[in-house]
């Protein structure tokens, strides 16, 4: 698996930074949390999800350096796909690329990561935090399992509710998804689902213009 980031905030804490935000408008650079094949976790909403603090950088991203560069089984969604104004939308999009990996073309799960900005789903400096943290180790025992059966993994979202969401505004917005991954094998070999909660944090620079992924946390 790769690292995940624990940035964010109790339920008190983001409705104090939700207070703030429509107080201000305003915030401060995030570095970016990840996380490569989950291990099964329930996907409730609790009420208490993580929200990062917003950036101000809502550009698109270059790819990362070393991406495998591949594109997997049954492909995955690109933002010209959807209404890349609908922070719905986006967030969904961009969580599926980040949660579908293919051993037969990837070296790793962080290429999921790489194909994410890539296409110009996640900020710049989303971007390059993911890159600078990418692990250069090998990948582990369940990538190794799944590389065994040429494995690819399918992404399934439901989208849940979360009390402690601050409010949208015209250049953030919060997102909260139960995600299910899927290895399936090209030699028909399906392996044990996975589902964990996924907090997304969006932003734009304008009301009207495109949402870009500024932060995930998969827990």
């Amino acid at each position: 698996m790769t690292p995940s980031r624990t940035r964010g905030a109790t339920a008190a804490a983001a409705t104090a930074l939700a207070a703030v935000l429509a107080a201000a408008g305003c915030g401060s650079g995030t570095d970016g949390g990840r996380q490569g094949p989950a291990t099964p976790s329930a996907p409730a909403a609790t009420g208490t999800g993580p929200y990062p603090v917003p950036s101000d950088a809502a550009e698109a991203a270059p790819l990362p350096a070393g991406s495998g560069g591949g594109t997997p089984k049954g492909g995955v969604p690109r933002p010209d796909d959807v209404d890349q104004t609908d922070a719905d939308a986006v967030s969904k999009g961009a969580l599926t690329v980040m949660r579908t990996f293919d051993t037969a073309v990837d070296r790793g799960p962080s290429d999921a990561e790489a194909r994410a900005a890539s296409a110009g789903w996640l900020t710049h400096a989303y971007a390059t935090s993911l890159s600078e943290h990418r692990s250069r180790s090998a990948p582990g025992a369940q990538w190794r399992e799944w590389a065994g059966h040429r494995a690819y993994t399918t992404a399934a979202l439901e989208k849940t509710e979360d009390a402690a969401k601050p409010a949208d505004t015209d250049t953030d917005a919060w997102r909260q998804w139960a995600v299910t991954t899927t290895p399936r094998g090209r030699d028909g070999w399906t392996g044990e689902p996975a589902t964990v909660p996924a907090y997304v944090h969006l932003t734009r620079k304008a009301a009207g213009e495109a949402w870009r992924v500024d932060d995930v946390l998969f827990q």
